[in-house]
């Protein structure tokens, strides 16, 4: 196993180790090439007591390879029967709808990687609407390569070699997957840009599309229709300014794009199962905020 591909040596390259109390969190810059499709990585390391953390919709499409012990489960909240069982390393697609993730405790070693939807479009090699609301295993993504991935990564001498063999992976998918249409390209930053402002009307006539064919392609490579994109982005945007501290709720809907207060706690409860006061007083371990 070649432990070096991709070392390049400088301060670009270099692994920060930090955390306390058992919790150690392993960081380093990304590679230039990946930097455009991936949002945030980070390994971590751990001795975890049994525990459950809800999961809320970020806009980004999540891959966690578990190095140690499985998760237990992940059930999406008001879905009956949508529990995944027992599950390891995971994609999580694009949600609209929050989720429990359950896990039993024990050490947990693993790394969290957050995609741009496009960005995953791209390296995964799929249509994004399978994805959408799902916990897949990631053998079912890449095949019998991912569980190949996950073995040499547990069996990496350190975090930089590790980095190393995740970095040489993702850059061999960037040169055969599918490219995202300009034009979806350009309605996502719009979407982005605005966190959720734009009008659909006018996402379509900005790209030259008709609003149904810009929803099937949107939705084919983002994984959920501009329309619900935006109340993702809306969502994430508010939910931002609620964990800086107290916040008067009414400003914080007018300034996020919601018609009004009302309106805010309807799509709280429909995207992560809280009102927006209890989002801001909720606690969140610094354990269980990396648990997927």
């Amino acid at each position: 196993m070649d432990r070096g591909v991709g070392r390049a040596g400088g301060a670009d390259r270099e692994v920060t180790v930090s955390g306390a109390g058992g919790l150690r969190r392993v960081t380093r810059p990304l590679h230039p090439a990946l930097r455009p499709y991936l949002c945030g990585r980070i390994g971590y390391s751990h001795l975890a007591p049994p525990y459950q953390v809800r999961m809320v919709p970020t806009g980004h499409v999540v891959l966690a390879v578990s190095l140690a012990e499985p998760f237990s489960q992940v059930r999406r909240i008001g879905m009956p029967g949508s529990g995944t069982g027992r599950i390891g390393s995971v994609v999580v697609g694009m949600e609209d709808r929050p989720a429990w993730c359950v896990h039993p405790g024990g050490r947990q070693e693993a790394i969290r990687l957050e995609f741009t939807p496009l960005g995953a479009y791209r390296l995964l090699a799929l249509p994004m609407r399978e994805l959408t609301n799902r916990v897949v295993g990631l053998d079912d993504v890449l095949g019998p390569r991912g569980g190949e991935l996950v073995e040499r990564l547990a069996a990496a001498r350190d975090w930089a070699a590790r980095f190393d063999l995740l970095d040489a992976a993702l850059l061999a998918r960037l040169g055969r997957g599918p490219e995202p249409a300009p034009e979806v390209e350009h309605a996502w930053c719009l979407l982005t840009g605005s966190a959720g402002a734009v009008p659909i009307a006018r996402l379509a006539d900005e790209v030259g599309w008709s609003r149904s064919y810009l929803v099937r392609r949107f939705t084919e490579q983002v994984g959920l229709t501009p329309k619900t994109s935006a109340r993702v982005l809306r969502f994430r945007r508010a939910a931002q300014l609620l964990a800086r501290g107290p916040v008067d709720l009414a400003a914080l809907a007018a300034g996020c794009g919601f018609y009004d207060q009302a309106h805010l706690t309807r799509e709280f409860r429909a995207l992560a199962g809280l009102t927006p006061g209890r989002m801001a007083t909720a606690t969140r371990p610094v354990d269980e905020a990396l648990a997927l």
